[in-house]
């Protein structure tokens, strides 16, 4: 007998309560920019990066406030800092330097 329709697959929820946020509340202290975004979407109309690597601040900030440490890293790692998401941010975020807090922060650890 041949498998077609629907399969049950595997949760990915994330248990937020699990979650160690210790290194984005230390991002939070060094860049208040960090919690003033509401993810509105414009750094990634904007990035060149983001239609052939999925770059995306919002994005970043989205994966490092799950815990998904690696996958933020590595998103963020193909940003060219060109500054184009920092003309059209509404909240006037400086991505940039922002990119390259997480980067100090985030980069340091072994684990990611």
């Amino acid at each position: 007998m041949s498998m077609f329709g629907f399969r049950i697959s595997p949760s990915s929820t994330i248990d937020l309560d699990k979650v160690d946020r210790n290194r984005f509340k230390k991002l939070c202290a060094l860049e208040p920019d960090a919690s003033k975004c509401m993810a509105c979407g414009s750094c990634s109309a904007t990035c060149s990066a983001s239609e052939f690597s999925g770059m995306s601040v919002r994005k970043v900030l989205l994966c490092l406030q799950q815990g998904r440490e690696k996958e933020a890293y590595a998103m963020m790692s193909s940003c060219m800092l060109c500054g184009k998401c920092l003309m059209v941010c509404p909240r006037g975020i400086n991505t940039r330097h922002l990119i390259l807090s997480i980067s100090r922060i985030y980069g340091k650890e072994e684990s990611i």
